[in-house]
């Protein structure tokens, strides 16, 4: 990985007035309600259901489930690199940014980043290289360096100059569980993100992180109806508030 790579962070807010740039991923799920006639409808309506899912979970001191809403940005990245070329940008990756407004006191606070996570190059892994990797019968073999040059880029971006400036913890990317595993409750329960779940055999997506140098467990929040996935640096429960937590489980289960 050449020494010389930079990176560079731009951000959209993402409120009911959004609309996709002539750089923005099409395939994403915000990007997906931003199209139509009834793009700005679909827009407040997800959001209204993010605050609404948001205050369920903050029940705590608030009576009415109306205490809390959650500000949005596109967080998007670039990579800038010297080629044989000449100087080359890539766009790196994207995922959304939480700011939690507490309106009985007017304080707004950090999130968490990492919610909506996508990328090209796990896209590329996953879409090009995984098909091309199928055993006799029919079972995907990924190549022992699978994931390894999205991992590489994730850990300069984490450890840039251009992330440590705008952020001061590490993002967690929560998704929804595989479909094809067996999950038990272990009998450990948190408080916000309700019973974890353990599992006797990592996924493709659980291997995959892990070159991210993402850990995983699972956990049921009341109210969903299966467990998700929690990805991240560091320790999960002690590194992050509760509010920050239900911002990304609200926001997360409202894209997904």
């Amino acid at each position: 990985m050449p020494d010389a790579l930079t990176f560079s962070i731009s951000s959209t807010e993402f409120n009911e007035n959004y609309t996709p740039s002539a750089d923005s991923r099409l395939t994403t799920n915000f990007a997906n309600l931003a199209r139509g006639e009834y793009c700005q409808q679909n827009l407040r309506n997800a959001l209204t259901m993010i605050n609404r899912r948001f205050n369920s979970l903050a029940h705590w001191d608030n009576p009415d489930g109306e205490r809390y809403a959650l500000e949005l940005e596109i967080i998007s990245a670039n990579v800038h690199f010297d080629s044989a070329q000449g100087a080359q940008d890539f766009p790196l990756l994207e995922m959304l940014d939480t700011s939690i407004l507490d309106r009985k006191t007017g304080v707004r606070s950090p999130g968490i980043i990492g919610n909506n996570f996508s990328s090209y190059v796990r896209d590329y892994d996953f879409s090009v290289v995984l098909p091309e990797s199928i055993d006799a019968a029919g079972k995907p073999v990924p190549p022992a360096d699978f994931g390894d040059l999205h991992g590489r880029l994730f850990e300069h971006f984490l450890n840039s100059a251009a992330y440590r400036e705008r952020f001061e913890q590490l993002p967690v990317i929560c998704i929804s569980v595989s479909t094809s595993k067996i999950y038990r409750r272990n009998g450990n329960r948190h408080p916000v993100l309700g019973w974890e779940y353990r599992q006797d055999e990592d996924s493709l997506t659980d291997a995959y992180f892990a070159k991210m140098g993402l850990r995983v467990r699972y956990f049921m929040p009341e109210g969903s109806v299966a467990p998700l996935a929690f990805y991240f640096r560091g320790d999960l429960l002690a590194d992050y508030t509760d509010l920050q937590l239900i911002s990304l489980i609200s926001t997360m289960e409202t894209f997904q």
